[in-house]
């Protein structure tokens, strides 16, 4: 198919009774530019393994990476210098010096490419030498800590280098011959409060750049290698938006025959009013919420199987008037029916792990292909006053099996080679991941995985053992504001003291934690942003949480607040609707202000305090202007950790299961009435010193406890039962005993109450 350059204005796709009868459609699913560089956005790989097992023919790309792999090649940056050459009396300094160094950045592209993909570890010393890699504005940037070599692997700094001189491209390239690019975004401002369709047009009225082109041309070669009739675009975010119409104008202009729907986030937060025609210049359909039931909807019309009226959460052009149909009579599939995702046909080998910090948690986001996953669809709270808790992808919760999950995990393992995984949940529930840490343990089953969480106190420090155990090497969650009357007036259900106890129990157990942030909440006053800030760098300085990101508060159309914003004391402001997208609303705050300076001296300080620097100076004097001294005591997170009362039973815990995770227990005989037991783990063996047949006994606890490669889910004892049954004088004679130093020990060793 050759390339050709698309019109303004595609033609008119009226006449939907054209496009039926075609007979099962070929499926194309788009991942536009741009989400991650180091691992596929999940959408198209979960709608790709659902629509084939349903009989159809399906195929999916992510022109990101191809649009990057191209760009960043010797061919591409040749021809981006060359472009760029003829202006060069106009560039400023910065990349006047890079073009001088042309040679040495076209010479080493290639190599620093297969370098990021893991195809060539051995160019790490070289990098780190310092004199393979052209070093522009970026490594005149580098913090000291980045510096210190000392404090990196090899492989770790050569990675870091290396995306050094990916982002000095990248700021070349936006600058001069793309203004839209950037390494995780594509034209996002396009997207961003889009609330009339004219900045999209506007946007594709103006020549295809270079990215643009590199980006069609590989959209080109799947057309001819698949054929598809229905092409189908995620668009997970404001950053995919503009990708998604260029492919769409292209697809019109050169195949008006092929059908082109656009659904993903973007769409299902966005989009829910859509009323302007224009959008079905470029795309026929716009689909609403989860993509199964109205893709297959859709391919059951494009069949001559339904008719359009029977459509599931669908807008549609009739009559040169945007109509929305959800006429169809079936339900949406559960978790449980949408089956296994598959990353057939996406280059896994070729995704770049990049470095862009050096911080432990924060590149978990960048570094590495990790398999998605969901354990849960939706909230199990939704009840934050500043979610979109009324949308299907919060209010529509729906927990996996554990056995089905089990099984999507061992069957992306096949398929990818790679047992890393992350749970990409908006709050993935204690029950479900202590029922799967369980099944990973009986199964002998090694994974990494990662997730997000809420700060709940179901999350004690032997749930944590056990899900680190089990292969979990890191959380996120949302601390928000750091406040208790905030917290409270958002309906998050935690407290900052509670977050302090649950960061408390996953750092003993080993996990690294990143914490969601916000400020300028209503009613927010400077003295709260401060003392929030307080309590982070508190957090931080204790190694309780490693990574954190702070936004400024948004209200957005289909939050409790910005459904009902007098209520929560705020004006909405803007913007007008016009057709197109609704969602960040410009509000003002009828009792508080948020100056810009606030949000800068926020962020100075979670940079420094992520690069474990600056925890001496007082908060308030992160801010260009004068802020409040902060009102929390230095020892909050000594108070907050320590029990208000002294440590008992709790019904809970009576109800908890016994479960080991430690090794084999050995016994070693001392004299005729005592002995010693050896309880080994991973990294150091304890010993307890017991009678024989209480020795005896405890080993026969442990067996009944230990998960190690049962085949099946074994009954665990209940702490309840145990103290029952107890054969050395009964429920209080247990508890004398687990009071004293040998309980202790056993339970150090790896027998947890969860």
């Amino acid at each position: 198919m050759a390339l050709i350059a698309p019109s303004a204005t595609p033609p008119n796709s009226e006449n939907l009774v054209q496009t039926q009868g075609i007979g099962r459609p070929r499926v194309l699913l788009i991942i536009p530019p741009l989400t991650q560089l180091n691992t596929p956005y999940p959408s198209t790989a979960y709608l790709t393994g659902f629509l084939r097992s349903r009989g159809y023919e399906t195929f999916q790309a992510d022109l990101g990476i191809e649009l990057v792999l191209s760009l960043f090649s010797k061919k591409g940056l040749q021809e981006v210098f060359e472009t760029i050459r003829p202006q060069s009396d106009n560039l400023p300094g910065e990349a006047r010096q890079m073009l001088a160094l042309e040679q040495a950045y076209v010479h080493s592209i290639d190599e620093v490419v297969a370098f990021l993909q893991g195809r060539d570890p051995s160019l790490a010393t070289r990098i780190c030498q310092g004199r393979f890699l052209p070093q522009g504005p970026r490594f005149a940037r580098l913090l000291d800590s980045d510096k210190r070599s000392g404090t990196l692997s090899t492989l770790d700094q050569a990675k870091h280098l290396a995306t050094l001189y990916l982002e000095d491209i990248a700021d070349l390239i936006q600058a001069t011959v793309a203004p839209q690019f950037a390494l995780s975004r594509y034209a996002e401002h396009v997207g961003t409060s889009a609330s009339s369709f004219d900045q999209v047009l506007q946007s594709l009225s103006a020549t295809p750049s270079l990215t643009d082109r590199l980006m069609l041309e590989a959209l080109a070669r799947h057309m001819t290698a698949v054929r598809a009739s229905l092409v189908g675009l995620t668009v997970p975010f404001p950053g995919n938006l503009y990708g998604a119409f260029r492919i769409a104008q292209w697809l019109k202009a050169t195949d008006p025959t092929v059908t082109v729907a656009l659904g993903g986030g973007y769409a299902n937060t966005e989009l829910r009013r859509l009323q302007d025609p224009r959008v079905f210049n470029y795309v026929d359909f716009v689909t609403l919420d989860d993509g199964e039931r109205p893709l297959l909807c859709l391919a059951e019309y494009l069949s001559s199987r339904r008719s359009v009226t029977s459509l599931c959460r669908t807008y549609f052009r009739q009559q040169n008037s945007v109509v929305f149909t959800s006429a169809a009579s079936e339900s949406d599939f559960s978790i449980q029916e949408i089956g296994t995702p598959t990353y057939d046909g996406l280059p896994l080998d070729r995704y770049l792990s990049i470095l862009d910090t050096t911080n432990a948690m924060h590149r978990l986001w960048s570094d590495g292909h990790w398999n998605k996953l969901t354990v849960a669809h939706g909230c199990y709270w939704k009840r934050c006053t500043f979610c979109d808790v009324g949308l299907d992808y919060i209010g529509n919760y729906e927990a996996a099996a554990t056995e089905v999950l089990l099984g999507r995990i061992e069957t992306l393992i096949q398929e990818t080679g790679r047992r890393g995984f992350h749970f990409v949940d908006e709050a993935a529930p204690p029950a479900s991941l202590k029922s799967l840490a369980l099944r990973l343990l009986e199964k002998g089953l090694t994974i990494s995985w990662w997730g997000n969480i809420r700060f709940e106190e179901a999350f004690t420090p032997d749930l944590c053992r056990l899900l680190a155990a089990s292969g979990c090497i890191a959380v996120s969650a949302g601390l928000e504001v750091a406040s208790d009357r905030l917290l409270a007036k958002m309906d998050k259900g935690i407290t900052v003291d509670q977050t302090v106890r649950v960061a408390s129990a996953f750092r003993q157990a080993g996990v690294l934690i990143h914490a969601y942030l916000m400020y300028g909440f209503p009613s927010e006053t400077i003295q709260e942003t401060v003392d929030s800030l307080e309590r982070v760098r508190q957090l931080f300085a204790a190694d309780l949480i490693q990574s954190a990101f702070w936004h400024k508060f948004v209200a957005t159309a289909h939050s409790p607040i910005g459904l009902d914003p007098g209520r929560h004391g705020i004006g909405i402001l803007g913007p007008a609707f016009q057709g197109f997208a609704e969602n960040d609303l410009v509000h003002e705050d009828r009792s508080a202000r948020v100056p810009d300076w606030l949000g800068l001296g926020l962020r100075t300080a979670l940079s420094a305090y992520m690069e474990r620097q600056g925890f001496e100076r007082p908060v308030h004097r992160w801010f260009t202007h004068r802020a409040p001294v902060t009102t929390v005591p230095r020892d909050w997170i000594a108070r907050a950790v320590k029990p208000s009362k002294p440590a008992g039973r709790s019904l809970a815990d009576h109800n908890r299961q016994l479960v080991w995770i430690g090794g084999q227990p050995v016994i070693e005989q001392t004299d005729r009435q005592r002995c010693t037991v050896i309880l080994p783990n991973e990294t150091e063996d304890r010993r307890i010193r017991l009678d024989k047949p209480q020795a005896q006994w405890l080993l026969e606890l442990i067996a009944a406890a230990n998960t190690r490669n049962k085949q099946s889910p074994p009954a665990y004892r209940r702490l309840a039962e145990m103290r029952e049954t107890y054969p050395f004088g009964g429920p209080s004679a247990f508890d004398s005993w687990s009071r004293k130093s040998a309980w202790r020990t056993v339970k150090q060793a790896g027998l947890l109450l969860v």
